[in-house]
């Protein structure tokens, strides 16, 4: 039987993509290195359902390795990827840019190279809106210019996205990057935001508020960006970047009071200056993503934040969270 590959399936994204596919009847290798950018074994949990069905497969290793790719498409009939394997965060790209060129560009790569040799059906890359970079038209479309990144990590998103195309001209590989903004939910690393946010706030301690709170950002429930994945591995046809937001807008200020109103707590504000990398502004145009993928997102920042909590409360409860 022919089975998706998800790259970091371990982690945020990935889990919840695992998890929907397999309860869509489909057959799963999860391909994660569990790399201690945070606690490995919050990674672990988020296999823990997936590991108890029969269609699921845990590779742990790493894209870099060759070697571990090469005997993975060997030994499994691999039909479609989802590539989220990467590593992540702006911050820590200016501190370490030559980890990211290696993971990111170079593993990608190697998975292009396999995929090719296997004649993969099908191949979407998880991309970002941080490659838009400074970008001051909003909303960001498809059609405008990506080449001044102003992270390493968005370099390395904008390379792989790059590489995807060559690949696809070459040896016509279908291909979808998808460009996510800002995506949130059950699950979300420790160290973003609106989870950071919480576990502080839940705890009485400060929040970093990096500028004068004005910063907006997209942000984008998991099941809407799940439900555009899935879309993506099931069309056909030439390679594509495409937006995957939910089109409007929220300030930090704005973030901190949704929190303050469903946790039911003040925030404590620690204003703090700009951080190198940071845009003022994502704003996704998914005009793009309506026409090809008939993706329309269905869960607004107020209830999306109104499931986190709840989400976060009951791991509280277990004693299974974790700061970053």
């Amino acid at each position: 039987m022919s089975k998706i590959l998800v790259t970091g399936g371990a982690g945020f994204i990935g889990s919840h993509v695992v998890e929907r596919l397999l309860k869509s009847g489909r057959s799963v290798i999860c391909l994660d290195n569990f790399d201690p950018f945070y606690d490995p074994q919050i990674k672990r949990r988020n296999l823990e359902w997936a590991q108890q069905q029969p269609a699921f497969i845990l590779v742990e290793g790493d894209i870099r390795d060759e070697g571990l790719l090469k005997d993975l498409f060997a030994r499994y009939e691999v039909d479609q990827i989802f590539h989220a394997a990467a590593k992540a965060g702006v911050r820590p790209s200016i501190q370490d840019p030559f980890i990211y060129e290696e993971v990111n560009v170079r593993g990608t790569l190697n998975l292009l190279a396999c995929a090719v040799q296997k004649r993969v059906k099908n191949f979407v890359f998880a991309s970002s809106s941080s490659v838009y970079g400074a970008n001051t038209k909003v909303p960001f479309s498809e059609e405008d210019p990506v080449d001044q990144p102003i992270s390493p990590y968005a370099a390395t998103k904008k390379a792989c996205e790059l590489l995807c195309y060559t690949y696809h001209h070459l040896y016509n590989l279908p291909m979808t990057c998808l460009r996510f903004f800002t995506v949130y939910g059950p699950r979300q690393r420790p160290e973003m935001a609106i989870h950071k946010f919480t576990h502080l706030m839940m705890r009485g301690e400060p929040i970093p508020i990096y500028g004068d709170g004005t910063s907006r950002r997209d942000y984008t429930y998991i099941n809407d960006a799940v439900d555009a994945i899935l879309r993506a591995l099931d069309r056909e046809g030439a390679f594509e970047a495409i937006n995957i937001g939910e089109s409007k807008t929220v300030s930090l200020l704005e973030l901190v009071a949704l929190l303050e109103e469903q946790l039911g707590k003040k925030a404590r504000l620690k204003h703090l200056a700009l951080q190198p990398g940071d845009v003022p502004e994502t704003w996704a145009d998914l005009k793009k993503a309506r026409s090809l993928l008939g993706y329309v997102p269905c869960t607004d920042i107020r209830p999306g934040i109104q499931k986190f909590v709840e989400w976060y409360n009951s791991k509280e409860r277990e004693g299974k969270v974790c700061a970053s």
